[in-house]
């Protein structure tokens, strides 16, 4: 009796959002249920979803990020967000919840929390938005991906941005 046996190996392509090249990945059949997942900043440029186009023309095409649970979205006023903004420009953010992701318990705090983490370190800043998602200028220390936990009105989401150097 003969036995084959065979092994098969996924390739493919990573992007980055700010416009980087594509690096290869491989992808195998067994993963580690603690390893975080690799970044996932996807920047689109299409229409706002409705809950999120208060003050915005129907038709405006902004820059925006969804974060993983679709419960906040981060409207990119500065594309490409970067490290260093040599221009005197800043790295505006617009934090637009859902308006059921406001909590009705008035001992809730109302301040954005933002937990960032740069991806593949051990660094890690906190920033906070007073009185919740809104407008913000959030700078980050160095160049990359980061993962921001966010937190605000009892609710918590995750999303990834990339800072470009």
């Amino acid at each position: 009796m003969l036995l084959v046996s065979s092994v098969v190996l996924l390739a493919g392509c990573t992007s980055t959002a700010s416009g980087g090249t594509a690096a290869p990945a491989a992808t195998t059949a067994t993963t580690t249920a603690s390893a975080p997942a690799p970044c996932a900043a996807r920047v689109e440029t299409g229409s706002l979803p409705d809950w999120a186009r208060t003050g915005f023309s129907d038709d405006a095409r902004v820059p925006h990020v969804f974060s993983a649970n679709g419960d906040i979205v981060a409207v990119l006023f500065a594309h490409p967000l970067r490290q260093v903004r040599e221009d005197g420009s800043n790295n505006k953010i617009l934090w637009v919840a859902r308006a059921d992701t406001t909590s009705p318990d008035p001992t809730a705090p109302a301040t954005l929390v933002i937990t960032a983490r740069l991806d593949g370190t051990d660094t890690r800043v906190i920033r906070e938005v007073a009185g919740g998602p809104g407008p913000s200028i959030i700078d980050l220390p160095q160049a990359g991906c980061w993962r921001l936990d966010l937190s605000w009105s009892g609710h918590t989401d995750t999303i990834d941005l990339v800072y470009a150097p």
